[in-house]
């Protein structure tokens, strides 16, 4: 049996995260109180099909005072018990959180007539930092579209593969802030910019004048090189530690030229070696 705890910032996207997996085959349950799920999954374990199964949980603030505290027990046991167990934390800045309520104009579950949004929104991340310190993955989902979004979830957790480790590879720009959700940060700012010649500025690292470009400059090559060597290296360590998931972050100025086409050709060399691999760029819309 496979269990996927989806938790979260509230606007964060856990339920469309939660949606996506249903859409390709998980019973999903939101909102399940912390303290109900160890019988959960043990009233499913005796199902004779158990092994089959695939279960998403929805876990979030809502839940009683204290249970998300024994969140990180509750999940040994259940571990331990067999079930291949995975935790995916979803958060978003506050500014992001603010503005979609703002557009929205839903209502935060633990605001009140005396806690306003943003102390709503504070609350919430001390009362969930039981689960976000056990995560396996935390995806900032600030600037992600639905689109996006749906890729990440799926090319994340549909790929049930415990030989592999999920490598992600993401462009970024410095100007937005460094993702925090990181294992390696790889700063190419010091190499030659496309955004200074005329007729690059206005495209990106996928575009064939600025992939020319880059390609043309020894310091690039010689960068790409750097970078494939070390992790090269370093990979089959992580994976040899039973780690499931690493995010290599590759950050230029604004996210647009060569932290895209250095990410793409990491992507590239890798992918033969790694099946579970993707390439997301934080700074381009879908």
């Amino acid at each position: 049996m496979r269990l996927v705890v989806i938790s979260g910032h509230s606007g964060s996207g856990k339920t469309s995260a939660l949606n996506i997996l249903e859409d390709v085959g998980f019973t999903c349950i939101d909102n399940l109180p912390a303290s109900l799920l160890e019988n959960l999954i043990s009233q499913l374990n005796s199902n004779n099909n158990h092994e089959d199964l695939n279960i998403a949980v929805g876990i979030d603030a809502r839940n009683l005072v204290g249970d998300l505290n024994k969140i990180p027990e509750i999940l040994k046991i259940i571990g331990r018990d067999g079930v291949d167990v995975s935790v995916i934390f979803l958060y978003a800045h506050r500014s992001d959180l603010l503005r979609r309520y703002s557009e929205t104009r839903r209502r935060h579950p633990l605001s009140t007539d005396t806690i306003g949004l943003k102390e709503a929104i504070e609350l919430e991340k001390n009362i969930l930092s039981p689960i976000s310190d056990i995560a396996d993955r935390s995806v900032d989902t600030s600037r992600l579209t639905l689109h996006q979004l749906r890729d990440l979830i799926k090319n994340t957790i549909v790929p049930n593969t415990p030989q592999h480790m999920s490598i992600l590879f993401e462009s970024f720009g410095f100007k937005n802030g460094v993702p925090t959700d990181s294992d390696f940060v790889f700063d190419v700012r010091c190499l030659p910019n496309p955004y200074w010649k005329q007729q690059l500025k206005n495209k990106t690292g996928n575009d064939q004048g600025v992939i020319e470009f880059l390609e043309s400059q020894v310091e690039v090559a010689s960068m790409l090189a750097d970078i494939i060597g070390f992790l090269t290296r370093w990979i089959p360590k992580f994976q040899q530690n039973n780690r499931s998931y690493l995010t290599v972050s590759i950050g230029c100025t604004g996210g647009q030229h060569r932290s895209v086409y250095l990410a793409n050709r990491l992507h590239e060399h890798f992918a033969a070696d790694h099946p579970l691999i993707q390439v997301s760029h934080k700074e381009l819309s879908s």
